[in-house]
C-alpha cells in the first residue's frame, strides 16, 4: 500500500520544466534549450529537468546539493561545486510558479531546472 502511495505521488508531483527565456546575464535574450525531465529531488520531492548537455545523474546532485545548501541559506542564490563544476543557483519567476536554474558557472548553456 505505502509504495502504492509513493508511486502515486511520484506520477503527481511530475511536471514539465517551464520554459525560459534569457540568460540572466548580459541582458540579451535568447531562448533557453529544451530540457528532459530527470526525476525527483530526493529531500523535497521537486521534478528535476536538465538541459541537453548534462546528465541526470550530475542534474539530481545539483539539485541535491542546491537543496542542501538552500537550508542555509534560504532563497539566497548559492554558488555550489559538484563534482569539479561551480555551478550558480537562485530562484527565478516563473509562469505561474517560480523555480530554481542552477547554471554551470563555466558553460551558461549547461543548465538544471528543479520546479514544483
Amino acid at each position: 500500500m505505502a509504495a502504492a502511495l509513493l508511486g502515486a505521488a511520484a506520477l503527481g508531483l511530475w511536471a514539465p520544466a517551464p520554459a525560459v527565456a534569457g540568460t540572466g546575464g548580459g541582458g540579451a535574450d535568447t531562448a533557453q534549450p529544451s530540457v528532459s525531465y530527470c526525476g525527483a529531488d530526493q529531500a523535497t520531492g521537486l521534478a528535476v529537468s536538465a538541459g541537453p548537455s548534462v546528465s541526470c545523474a550530475t542534474a539530481l546532485q545539483v539539485a541535491g546539493a542546491y537543496t542542501r545548501a538552500a537550508s542555509r541559506t534560504g532563497d539566497a542564490p548559492a554558488t555550489l561545486r559538484v563534482g569539479g563544476t561551480a555551478w550558480k543557483c537562485q530562484e527565478r519567476p516563473g509562469d505561474p510558479n517560480p523555480y530554481q536554474e542552477c547554471v554551470d558557472a563555466g558553460d551558461s548553456a549547461r543548465r538544471i531546472i528543479v520546479s514544483s
